[in-house]
């Protein structure tokens, strides 16, 4: 089996826990996930089955959303409602236009410092086992530049702020509601989040654990996992001759003469590869002046 499955993962779970039910699940040894949920966040994660592992970084790559809540005046050392309070503010009051004007920060291109409880490493070692190891002087945080595509308040109850957040991959959204507490003189942890989308997988398109297991057992599994290059839609594509197969899979160049289908512009660097309708994987374009050909970038057949 070398497929996608969009597994809605639970909170309380963490991301490895869940690409271990998969594999029990479906008795298949090479399983992995596309980028780690928090164990206290749910929502969308995709799980890589077999050859298709082999595009789990295309989908890390890819923007993700969010619903988040931020809990104004308590600060943790975490970011979330799993750390320590090492902060708190009772008597506050902000206008929504405040909250607002605080918010504006975080959108758009910026830089963003990671928390310290993350599993960012520094010389080999995740930065949240250095912490709880008493190591954290180790540690020299440095901001990472990340996109902010959407970020929009959705309610606003008491000291609790519901908010939606499309954003680029690397983005810790416990630090925006970290920033944004500190921007507002009250602090404040991310006391809820659920994941909506990743790339273009969302909470439609997803199945729960229990729902795999049923589906597994009835036999209608198929109907909801995804082929690999459904995460490629967004490369353009060619096929090649029948007789042109053999020695693309074996790494040879193909070049354009023995194109059957052409679906590509002149600028792409990657593409996905067919023949005879079946997915053969990536190639990557070479070009010398006007004459175009193709080598096998990544396969994805048996």
């Amino acid at each position: 089996m070398n497929k996608i499955v969009n597994i809605i993962k639970p909170t309380g779970m963490t991301s490895h826990d869940v690409v271990s039910v998969v594999r029990r699940t479906l008795n298949i040894k090479k399983v992995g996930h596309t980028g780690t949920l928090d164990p206290d966040a749910a929502g969308v994660l995709p799980i890589c089955i077999g050859k298709a592992t082999k595009v789990s970084e295309l989908i890390l790559n890819k923007d993700k959303s969010y619903i988040c809540e931020l809990t104004l005046g308590i600060t943790t050392d975490t970011y979330d409602s799993s750390g320590e309070i090492i902060d708190r503010v009772d008597n506050f009051s902000y206008s929504k236009e405040e909250i607002e004007k605080a918010f504006e920060t975080q959108r758009g291109h910026i830089d963003q410092l990671p928390p310290m409880y993350s599993a960012l490493k520094v010389n080999g070692k995740r930065m949240c086992d250095l912490v709880r190891s008493g190591r954290a002087d180790e540690i020299k945080l440095k901001t990472r530049p990340v996109h902010i595509k959407k970020l929009e308040i959705l309610s606003i109850n008491d000291n609790k702020i519901m908010f939606y957040v499309m954003c680029s991959k690397g983005t810790y959204v416990r630090s925006i509601c970290y920033d944004i507490g500190q921007v507002l003189g009250c602090g404040g942890h991310m006391s809820f989040l659920l994941r909506t989308s990743s790339g273009k997988f969302n909470l439609e398109n997803a199945i729960t654990l229990e729902q795999l297991q049923e589906y597994k057992e009835n036999n209608t599994l198929e109907e909801h996992l995804y082929d690999i290059d459904y995460v490629l839609s967004n490369f353009n594509s060619l096929s090649i001759h029948p007789n042109a197969r053999k020695y693309y899979v074996n790494g040879g160049i193909i070049d354009e003469r023995r194109f059957t289908q052409k679906d590509f512009n002149e600028n792409d660097e990657i593409v996905r590869v067919y023949c005879e309708g079946e997915f053969l994987g990536s190639g990557k374009l070479i070009k010398k002046g006007s004459e175009i050909s193709v080598k096998s970038d990544k396969l994805f057949i048996v």
